[in-house]
């Protein structure tokens, strides 16, 4: 059975260094593992370890203006109102621009739309939102996708067909609102499984802290990581913290979530 994961949280809080860390950990065990990056500023193939040159020719897919016109019938930016596409052809383009990383976890980067209303109605949201369904409905193996702050690209259809839903928080009452949202959103859309990993602890204070006002909100902390320098030095390192020693800590805390999740999927 595949298994199909969303990671969303509030900017900053570390959700991109934490669905690659999963990604990765899952294609360790010899899993085919499909990474989305469904962010506005897409940064999932570096967190991948991802070579800076290949990151730089890699094209989010709706940047692609050439194939938004393709597949939906409309260039974006053109004037269109309601004449294009909804159901455009999206079945070819996760093996099409694929990208091969480590431990043999595919990235896909979508990409999303830096303009309009969340619900913009341009061909560049359709052909985007449909690939997503596609992905979550019609593939076979591990997805794994690095969310916006939120649920936009999942419609209700698509959403309970979503394994779980991990929101990445860390120590502080904002992130902690963040997640009441994103929980909101995601159970008016049908996500029935909410977990939460909490980044960046202190120590067993921060983690009583998220605990309580996770249990205040019903969702369960699956996975509690250390406060580490190592993820800003992998960073400016241009490394995966998968492939830094500094990291281990890092990857060790999330060890029993992975585990947890694989036997969800089994």
């Amino acid at each position: 059975m595949a298994l199909r994961v969303a990671v969303s949280g509030k900017g900053g809080v570390g959700k991109t260094t934490v669905a690659a860390i999963l990604a990765r950990l899952l294609g360790r065990e010899g899993k085919k593992v499909l990474a989305v990056d469904i962010d506005p500023s897409p940064s999932l193939g570096s967190a991948l370890g991802v070579p800076k040159d290949v990151r730089d020719r890699t094209e989010p897919i709706s940047k692609m203006l050439d194939l938004v016109e393709e597949r939906t019938g409309v260039r974006p930016g053109s004037s269109y109102g309601s004449l294009f596409t909804l159901n455009p052809k999206v079945s070819d383009l996760a093996d099409k621009f694929g990208v091969p990383t480590e431990d043999g976890v595919t990235l896909l980067t979508l990409g999303t739309i830096e303009t309009g209303a969340s619900g913009c109605f341009c061909p560049e949201n359709a052909l985007v939102r449909r690939l997503v369904s596609h992905l979550i409905l019609k593939r076979d193996e591990v997805l794994v996708m690095d969310m916006e702050a939120g649920v936009e690209h999942l419609g209700r259809g698509t959403a309970e067909s979503v394994d779980v839903l991990i929101i990445v928080i860390e120590p502080g009452t904002r992130s902690v609102e963040t997640a009441r949202n994103i929980k909101k959103l995601a159970k008016d859309i049908g996500l029935k499984r909410i977990v939460a990993v909490l980044n960046k602890s202190r120590g067993e204070k921060d983690v009583e802290f998220a605990r309580e006002k996770l249990k205040e909100l019903d969702i369960d902390l699956l996975a509690s990581v250390p406060y580490s320098d190592c993820v800003v030095s992998a960073d400016l390192d241009d490394v995966s913290p998968m492939d830094s020693e500094d990291c281990a800590p890092v990857v060790e805390a999330l060890l029993p979530m992975k585990d947890r999740l694989s036997e969800s999927g089994s």
